[in-house]
């Protein structure tokens, strides 16, 4: 790989790796950010199932969700910037152990407010995978950091998918939401411990004072944006509720810009968000964001829906969901591991953009056709194909170009524009499934699934456009 700048301090700390460190590094890595991904989708299946168990409506059981997102927004971009500056692995240890306890905290609530308490503590956990990546960056040869990035990234996919099969194994013998939550406590601590004992922390290290206005300030308009967007569809997007979030956050970002342009040592390097090659990086990892989460949201209800009710579906359960993912997760891993070759190839960007267009690909198919089970196992396969290989170059895109001390936050600051590009999805594609239903009902029509798949796969073919340019403007 090329492109990566070398600092003087980077060459004998990469020496210093030797093959069964950076092994173990990979391994312990791979299987946290399983841990976080899992705790990501478990709880989606569970929400139905949770309006009974605490007697609320779909507006309070909402925050379930809700909660880990705003938590996790507000958490990636200060974590990783505290692991540029005092040591990525202590961050790591930092988000799981916030893991387990907010698992433990969900298995033992007796109400929904203690529940969404203990999910905000996991939703601080999604700041591991950026941290991972700058990690991987600090410790491994060059050649291998597009591979173990790829490996690191696909537990993104594997660990949603594997989400899916345990609250459907869990839901097919209990009604208690308890098991799923213990499981997740369990992974959260089994990571904690590998990584403890084998992951090897070498970078360079900022030092300094946290920028403790421009935290405040960006963790206010990030929760206004974010929940203005996740509650639109509820609250109605010309309310005044979501028009006033909007209009804050609008505000407090503007004085968040002013900022961290006069203090000394920013929270984050504005070229990192909007920099020549920064950019491309953001706008891409934004739409690859909105369209893979719309794999779990528009998926497990277009599975489980029946055809003899509203002609099209699959009648298949919680546990069905996952199991149609898993050609998903075994593509994924294997095309992850091969995506540091093409890239050594052909470079980074256009790596991306091919791996995009897989990804635009299989919502294509599912547009097209999407009447059988063979239909939903290509769909999954093809889309392993294409994550797994957009994600690994997409990891290695936000970071080749900014200096060793500031890859955590380059890294946080990518995965923060994908959470708000799977934010923004879920509000669109609700709207669309809301907007189109059979006569009578509240249940969506095949037309309205079916232009939600072109949506999100014209989103995947946006971010290969980009990749593209970026590649023209910016050749290795």
């Amino acid at each position: 790989m090329t492109g990566a700048p070398t600092t003087a301090r980077e060459a004998p700390e990469r020496s210093a790796a030797r093959p069964g460190h950076t092994g173990r590094t990979l391994l312990a890595l791979a299987f946290a950010g399983m841990s976080v991904a899992v705790q990501q989708t478990l709880v989606l299946p569970m929400l139905p199932q949770l309006m009974v168990l605490f007697d609320a409506p779909i507006t309070d059981v909402t925050w379930v969700f809700t909660a880990s997102l705003l938590a996790g927004a507000v958490a990636t971009p200060l974590l990783t910037r505290f692991g540029d500056m005092y040591g990525k692995k202590r961050m790591v240890l930092l988000s799981l152990s916030l893991l387990m306890a907010g698992s433990v905290i969900c298995a033992l609530s007796g109400s929904l407010v203690v529940l969404i308490a203990g999910r905000a503590l996991q939703g601080v956990s999604s700041a591991l995978i950026p941290l991972a990546i700058g990690m991987i960056r600090d410790t491994f040869p060059r050649e291998r950091v597009t591979m173990a990035i790829g490996v690191v990234s696909a537990t993104m996919g594997a660990g949603g998918s594997a989400g899916m099969i345990v609250t459907g194994l869990i839901a097919a013998r209990t009604d208690s939401h308890r098991p799923v939550f213990w499981v997740a406590a369990a992974m959260a601590a089994a990571g904690l411990a590998l990584v403890a004992a084998a992951a090897r922390d070498v970078g360079v290290r900022a030092g300094g004072r946290p920028d403790y206005p421009g935290v405040a300030v960006l963790a206010v308009w990030l929760i206004c944006l974010l929940l203005g967007i996740s509650q639109g569809n509820l609250w109605g997007w010309t309310s005044g509720g979501v028009l006033g979030l909007f209009a804050a956050a609008a505000v407090l970002c503007a004085v968040w810009v002013v900022i961290e342009k006069r203090v000394r040592a920013p929270l984050v390097r504005l070229s990192l968000l909007v920099g020549p090659r920064s950019l491309s990086a953001n706008v891409a990892s934004a739409l690859l964001g909105f369209s893979m989460f719309a794999a779990f949201t528009l998926i497990a209800a277009f599975v489980q829906a029946r055809p003899e009710e509203v002609g099209y579906g699959l009648s298949g359960s919680v546990l069905d969901v996952g199991l149609y993912m898993l050609p998903s997760t075994v593509t994924m891993l294997v095309f992850s591991s091969l995506a540091g070759r093409i890239a050594a190839r052909i470079g980074p960007a256009y790596t991306l953009a091919i791996g995009s267009l897989f990804a635009s690909l299989c919502y294509v198919w599912l547009a097209v056709s999407n009447s059988h089970p063979y239909d939903m196992i290509a769909f999954s396969s093809i889309q392993g194909v294409g994550f797994g290989i957009a994600y690994a170059a997409l990891g290695t895109l936000a970071i080749q170009h900014v200096p060793m001390d500031q890859s955590g936050i380059a890294s946080g600051i990518n995965s923060l524009v994908r959470t708000a590009g799977g934010a923004i999805a879920g509000a669109v594609t609700a709207s669309i499934l809301a907007g189109r239903v059979v006569a009578g009902t509240a249940v969506p029509t095949l037309a309205a699934y079916e232009l939600s798949f072109w949506i999100v796969g014209a989103g995947a073919a946006v971010a290969a456009a980009v990749a593209v340019g970026h590649g023209l403007r910016h050749p290795r």
